[in-house]
């Protein structure tokens, strides 16, 4: 997983070895966070020892020329929101998911509003193919050319190059230089453009502008159904989501994105609605108008409690489609207000009078519990009630952020350590600070961390440490629901203590850091993120979450004769053809070597650093409610999350109203709930061949483990890869939204199993 997603080329071919990217990585921190020596220290130790890492977006990019840019700055970062109120905003987000970023936006209709009316139809007539123009001649800026009613867009060979043209055509929809009364006729000449294949430099990876073309074919007839009036909200989510799947394509290993929708936009709430269809042969067809809609994760904000019917059919609606999922801004804006709500009392009137008063009265009581002489000024107090803007997974809260993020991985730290633990976390405070002494060169940004600098420390493998904490006791109490025993409360307690510790250490180390750098102190600088590859580097169960099983097979995609893959292979690893590659007759492949397998799943069996603890291996965790997922998701939510914690809850339609009414009684109460992933779980998962997660007995992994060591050729993983290695990267880092969870839980429209790598397609 390290060198499939994190490992760089070098100029000599070779791909760097986890203590080089450890040193790439501490290197540029220090020299961006100006560390002295005893934090520089401090930070290598628990990075080198895996005990703490930090966002996957700077293991990939961390310490590089590129990095130091101003101009890429944001690449460092996995998490951010923009507010979409202009055509700046549109491009924006193209810019940051080409560099990797994953992309929150609210398109709710107070923020759609500001948007220019579709004055203009536009007409492509012409699209000069791509790579016409020699290397030495390639221009990297886009160049517009204006005639009558006529544009020419001459697209750059550069990411700012792509951005401009995508923004060209936005604009022109809106710009009164043209006449209204007929069509703006549209040329792009793309000769400029580096074709597939070729190695970008700077970021990493290999160019595929295979889907540039029709960009601005599909960006022309989405503007034209809205001629005369203003762009309804799924309509900028297409705009968006068009854009992002160029990207993807375009080889950022996957677009994450976060869309939230007011609750009463019902074309909204349905807009993924029967995407995928069958038809009466059983395949699967889907839209082809909406499909660039699986971009992203869909989310309905209430600013008003939700109603419990409202509640289940949120709930009843995730179960069948995977969409659906509600968020309650009031606790969201409370939170990112802890500076000025710091009570509970305070922090409950705040969400009555938004609720019941609206935001207006809300805001004004913001005001009133402003402690500065001088009132706060309007651009504040709207940054202020705007911030429950999402990233993609939706752990961080806030408006037009970026927020880098750091993560503890608790399965590698003893529970009777303490200084351990303060290390761990005094360290991915640093990791995540050091980010702060950026400065954007886009006015949003800045202006945005000026009044708001925000951080993220998280951890993962919380799961994996309590069980080595408590034992077996504690993982049958989990099993049982987590009731309230006396033993139960007891248990409860102690989770509780570790989770303010950790919080505790977090805080005041960037206390210390930001007043000596003299940078203002982030309010919310404590979350959980859904944790993906990273926690497979550990072997750590992700984020908060329960695992799949003790034992398991976990499968890992990549493209067929992937150099990891083959090195995966001589190390004794079994690879077998992924669940899209099938025969005429619609089977699966069995031989991964046939010609018409385009895609390989390399087999590693895996076991839970606990599951030969006494007792453990006795216990069914396949048997763990939804109302035990919730339980321990609030409880994190409560003693440690100062953002959002990000959740996928699994369940059983027969808990739906059992989790509907947790759900409702959590926002009823004023309990902490702000949103969280919702994902049918089907217990007959062996009916789903070649999944992520296959769950099995210790005898089978015994078993398997056995067959790779005899199959093993090389005991050598990286001298097997650099034997293997092609000198080309095929993809470029990490994924924004880093966890196989919460690309499931954009799912849409049909309750179905999922690959792992790929983006909402069906098995």
């Amino acid at each position: 997983m390290f060198y499939r997603t994190y490992s760089r080329k070098k100029e000599d071919g070779t791909r760097e070895s986890f203590t080089e990217v450890c040193d790439r990585v501490i290197k540029g921190l220090s020299e961006l966070g100006r560390f002295n020596e005893q934090e520089e220290r401090l930070v290598e130790h628990m990075l080198l020892q895996k005990k703490m890492l930090p966002s996957g977006r700077w293991l990939w990019v961390g310490g590089t020329d590129w990095i130091k840019d101003e101009k890429n700055f944001s690449g460092a970062y996995n998490c951010t929101s923009t507010e979409l109120v202009d055509w700046e905003a549109f491009g924006l987000m193209m810019d940051l998911a080409m560099m990797g970023s994953g992309t929150g936006a609210i398109i709710e209709q107070r923020m759609i509003k500001r948007l220019p009316v579709i004055r203009n139809r536009l007409q492509v007539d012409d699209v000069i193919g791509i790579g016409g123009v020699s290397d030495e001649n390639r221009q990297e800026n886009t160049h517009k050319e204006y005639l009558g009613n006529t544009l020419k867009i001459t697209v750059g060979d550069s990411r700012r190059g792509w951005v401009d043209a995508y923004t060209a055509i936005l604009e022109a929809s809106s710009e009164l230089v043209f006449d209204c009364q007929r069509p703006v006729h549209i040329k792009v000449d793309l000769s400029h453009v580096r074709p597939a294949g070729r190695k970008l430099k700077g970021f990493g990876g290999t160019s595929n502008p295979i889907k540039l073309e029709n960009l601005f074919y599909r960006i022309a007839d989405i503007i034209n159904g809205a001629f005369g009036r203003q762009l309804t909200s799924v309509e900028c989510c297409l705009l968006l989501d068009e854009a992002a799947t160029v990207v993807v394509a375009g080889n950022i290993r996957r677009s994450a994105g976060m869309r939230q929708f007011n609750s009463t936009d019902i074309a909204a709430a349905s807009a993924k609605d029967n995407l995928w269809q069958q038809d009466a042969d059983g395949a699967w067809r889907i839209d082809p108008q909406r499909d660039a809609l699986r971009m992203a994760n869909h989310t309905r904000v209430y600013h008003s409690k939700p109603t419990r019917d409202e509640v289940v059919a949120a709930v009843t609606k995730q179960f069948y489609s995977g969409e659906g999922a509600i968020q309650f801004a009031p606790e969201a804006i409370a939170r990112s207000n802890v500076d000025l709500l710091d009570t509970d009392e305070k922090r409950k009137q705040f969400i009555n009078l938004y609720c019941e008063e609206g935001r207006d009265v809300a805001a004004a009581y913001l005001t009133v519990l402003d402690p500065h002489p001088l009132p706060m000024d309007d651009k504040e107090l709207r940054h202020r009630m705007n911030r429950y803007g999402l990233n993609p997974c939706g752990e961080i809260l806030g408006t037009d952020f970026h927020c880098n993020l750091s993560e503890i991985h608790l399965n590698q730290l003893d529970p009777n350590n303490w200084q351990e633990q303060e290390d761990a976390f005094r360290a991915g405070a640093l990791t995540a600070g050091a980010l702060l002494h950026h400065r954007f060169n886009v006015s949003r940004y800045r202006e945005s961390r000026e009044l708001d600098p925000i951080v993220g420390v998280s951890f993962t493998g919380l799961f994996d440490f309590f069980v080595h904490a408590f034992g077996a006791d504690w993982l049958r109490w989990f099993v049982a629901g987590r009731p309230d025993t006396p033993e139960g409360k007891a248990f409860k307690t102690t989770e509780a203590s570790y989770l303010m510790r950790w919080r505790n250490v977090v805080e005041k180390t960037l206390k210390e850091y930001c007043d000596k750098h003299n940078l203002r102190v982030p309010n919310r600088s404590t979350t959980v993120q859904p944790a993906g590859t990273k926690s497979l580097l550990t072997g750590a169960s992700s984020g908060w979450h329960p695992p799949k099983a003790q034992r398991f097979i976990r499968r890992v995609t990549f493209r067929k004769n992937d150099p990891v893959a083959l090195a995966c292979l001589d190390y004794g690893y079994s690879v077998v053809p992924s669940q899209s590659d099938k025969d005429d007759e619609g089977k699966l492949l069995d031989n991964p070597f046939d010609p018409r397998c385009t895609e390989w799943l390399v087999e590693i069996p895996y076991s839970t650093s606990w599951a030969d603890i006494p007792g453990c291996d006795d216990v069914d965790i396949s048997a763990i409610t939804a109302a035990a997922q919730f339980d321990f998701y609030m409880q994190v939510q409560k003693f440690y999350t100062a953002h959002n914690t990000s959740a996928t809850i699994e369940y059983r339609e027969n808990e739906i109203e059992e989790l509907s009414d947790l759900i409702y009684n959590s926002i009823e109460s004023d309990g902490g709930y702000i949103s969280a992933a919702l994902l049918a779980r089907f217990d007959a998962g062996e009916t789903f061949p070649r999944l992520p997660f296959e769950p099995i007995s210790k005898e089978m992994y015994l078993e398997l483990q056995a067959e790779v060591g005899v199959r093993r050729r090389n005991g050598d993983f990286f001298e097997s890869l650099n034997k293997h290695d092609n000198g080309e990267l095929i993809e470029a880092g990490p994924a924004p939204c880093d966890s196989d969870k919460c690309l499931i839980e954009g799912a849409d429209g049909i309750a179905k199993p999922f690959s792992e790598d790929s983006l909402f397609a069906p098995v």
